[in-house]
């Protein structure tokens, strides 16, 4: 190649592909920053509240990563001329296989999300879970850490979880 073929080279799939990548990492700036912001004020702020409101932008943020920076390989993929269907088709497989293998996995993180957004228990608050009673440590989406009485901590699997006994909640009955 000589000097006077390089611009044209360069403005030419280069050129596609470094826009491609850079429209990425702005549109995913742009939407971690916005549902950050719109996480933060629809939870308000307390300690509880912050709990969840990091664990969700936290799933949010990582998927919407996901999407941006897979959707931009395969654009760039296909400025350089690769036929990305059998790609497409092979993750397709590949992806129902992985769900059959990490099932458990998977039902530990749907289940974790759902205890989060649905405020059963949080960090400080004394449970019974099953036959673990004691004050929740931490809340994680695949696991929740409660210490019991006799200082043991356990580690329960949130896909595991099936009946939820909250000291902390509701302490007080209404008439």
């Amino acid at each position: 190649m000589t000097n006077s073929e390089f611009p044209d080279w360069f403005l030419g799939e280069p050129l596609r592909i470094i826009i491609i990548f850079l429209v990425a990492f702005v549109v995913r700036f742009l939407l971690v920053r916005a549902s950050n912001r719109v996480i933060r004020q629809a939870f308000g702020s307390s300690d509880r509240r912050d709990q969840r409101s990091s664990t969700i932008s936290t799933v949010l943020n990582t998927m919407t990563s996901v999407i941006i920076w897979g959707t931009a390989i395969l654009m760039a993929l296909t400025v350089l001329g690769v036929n990305i269907a059998p790609l497409l088709a092979s993750a397709g497989i590949a992806g129902v296989a992985l769900g059959f293998g990490a099932q458990t996995l998977v039902k530990d993180y749907i289940s974790g999300i759902f205890l989060i957004i649905e405020d059963q228990y949080g960090i400080g608050d004394e449970v019974e879970i099953g036959t673990v009673k004691g004050r929740v440590e931490a809340v994680a989406l695949r696991t929740t850490r409660v210490r019991d009485e006799a200082g043991v901590l356990w580690y329960i699997r949130n896909g595991e979880i099936l009946n939820v006994a909250n000291f902390s909640q509701n302490t007080t009955w209404e008439k």
